[in-house]
């Protein structure tokens, strides 16, 4: 075998991997005594204990929740909400253990409230600064990747500008290998990568120990050259993907499982089904709560007006479909002089006849919304998620947009990544609609607890007024 150059981390990256996680665990214990040195609070043996329990937990939760994975293909937000996500838990098991042992009243409330707020800054913090390390490693060429790609069509240039976009990486395309373009072809004009032989070729230089990683991105139809290829790459130490067909790569949550010994691709899922559905509900339940107590006056003075000023409900429950295409009632502050509900709804539109004086402020500044927090807090809905749209609607969209009943694989939302997009409000052309889904789905396959907090800080800062809101 050819020997090449791993690079400057890569024959110690077991040692890199345990010494990060001893850095975390000294984030952990040590954030919480530097805070009572700094406050001045006296140390103590329970403080001591509340130290080596949160560090047991991290560790044990860390690992569960797959925070060690590698970096190399993973987006820097995204390792941030799994740090975000493991303290939730960490935190989570620290008040369990304190209720049992009835010891909470012991411990400064100051000194925990900052601790907890702290600790997962500091961790988000380390990562950034070894990123930036190894970023720097990268662009001195050290520490890099040498990838093949195998095809050279659509989805083998998707995969090539991916990897040349996300130059922090340090991934070096060798080239194309294709059986149906001959060498010198380049699938991207004006491009430097070009076919530089066939699945043959990438094979034999694979078991000689010449790439790192292979990229097997051809269609769905080449399945048998797929299968000798995997077949004839196990027999290498080159790391290998696969790159589903485009068609599917834009399905929602595809995925591999198992069924006792038979693998499966799971094209259709629910994304909330593990421990990501515990942390959605969790923060649905506490920001609910939060924010509806905040807004009970504000509810009760605008419950008041509508009252005040036109005849009939203060709420008006219209059905919609939430999880799983369920039939739900979502509740909304009425806002118009009639109450559709039935198999054709017209969308509200500008200067709409049907609207009340009082309701069209309402529907322009999204107050009309609020009481859906008590559809929260019953369960029927999410702060984020795909708005929930009227059943006659949902009816008509399901037919004309591909992949439109998948924004049912959650809950519906308060707000949305659609919405603070500009997508929001009447949606009078087909296309529209389809932008709002395509976001909603963007959403879906791409959640985290940070593009939660996201949305939500939007909605706050432009999400609440839009000129399509009427």
């Amino acid at each position: 075998m050819v020997k090449q150059n791993k690079g400057l981390i890569r024959p110690y990256s077991s040692l890199m991997a345990a010494i990060f996680r001893g850095a975390d665990i000294l984030i952990v214990g040590g954030s919480l005594w530097a805070l009572t040195w700094f406050l001045n609070i006296p140390w103590s043996d329970f403080y001591t204990i509340a130290t080596f329990a949160a560090m047991i937990l991290f560790i044990l939760v860390s690992e569960i929740s797959g925070l060690y994975g590698s970096w190399r293909f993973s987006y820097l937000q995204q390792e941030i909400s799994q740090v975000f996500v493991t303290w939730f838990w960490v935190v989570f098991g620290l008040l369990i253990l304190a209720y049992a042992t009835k010891t909470s009243s012991i411990y400064s409330r100051r000194i925990l409230l900052t601790w907890i707020f702290l600790t997962p800054i500091f961790l988000s913090f380390l990562r950034v600064f070894i990123r930036k390390i190894l970023h720097e490693i990268r662009n001195r060429g050290r520490n890099t990747r040498s990838v093949a790609i195998i095809g050279a069509g659509d989805q083998a240039t998707q995969v090539a500008k991916e990897l040349e976009r996300l130059s922090w990486l340090g991934i070096n395309i060798v080239g194309y290998f294709d059986d149906d373009f001959s060498g010198g072809y380049r699938p991207i004009t004006g491009d430097k990568i070009e076919v530089i032989g066939n699945t043959m070729d990438v094979v034999n230089r694979a078991k000689n120990n010449e790439f790192d990683i292979i990229f097997i991105a051809l269609p769905m139809s080449y399945e048998s050259t797929i299968s000798s290829l995997v077949g004839e790459l196990s027999d290498t130490t080159a790391i290998t993907y696969i790159v589903p067909d485009l068609f599917i790569s834009g399905l929602l949550q595809t995925r591999w499982g198992y069924m006792g010994n038979i693998p499966f691709l799971s094209i259709h899922d629910r994304p909330f089904n593990d421990i990501d559905g515990w942390v959605k509900r969790a923060e649905d339940i506490i920001l609910a709560s939060l924010i509806f107590v905040c807004i009970s006056v504000p509810m009760l003075i605008i419950a008041m007006l509508i009252k005040l000023t036109s005849t009939g409900p203060v709420i008006f429950k219209q059905k919609r479909y939430g999880l799983s295409g369920d039939e739900i009632r979502v509740w909304k502050f009425r806002t118009m002089h009639v109450k559709e509900d039935g198999d054709h709804i017209k969308q509200a539109e500008k200067n709409d006849a049907r609207l009340t004086k009082l309701g069209k402020f309402l529907r322009r500044t999204s107050l009309d919304e609020l009481p859906q927090f008590i559809n929260v807090i019953q369960g029927k809905m999410s702060i984020v998620g795909p708005r929930p749209h009227a059943v006659a609607h949902n009816e008509q969209y399901r037919k004309e947009i591909f992949g439109y009943t998948l924004r049912h694989t959650i809950k519906p939302g308060i707000t949305g990544w659609a919405q603070v997009n500009g997508w929001r409000g009447e949606t009078d052309t087909l296309d529209k609609m389809e932008n709002r889904v395509d976001h909603d789905l963007w959403y879906i396959n791409n959640w985290s607890l940070l593009l939660d907090f996201k949305i939500i800080f939007l909605t706050i800062t432009r999400g609440f007024v839009g000129e399509n809101a009427y």
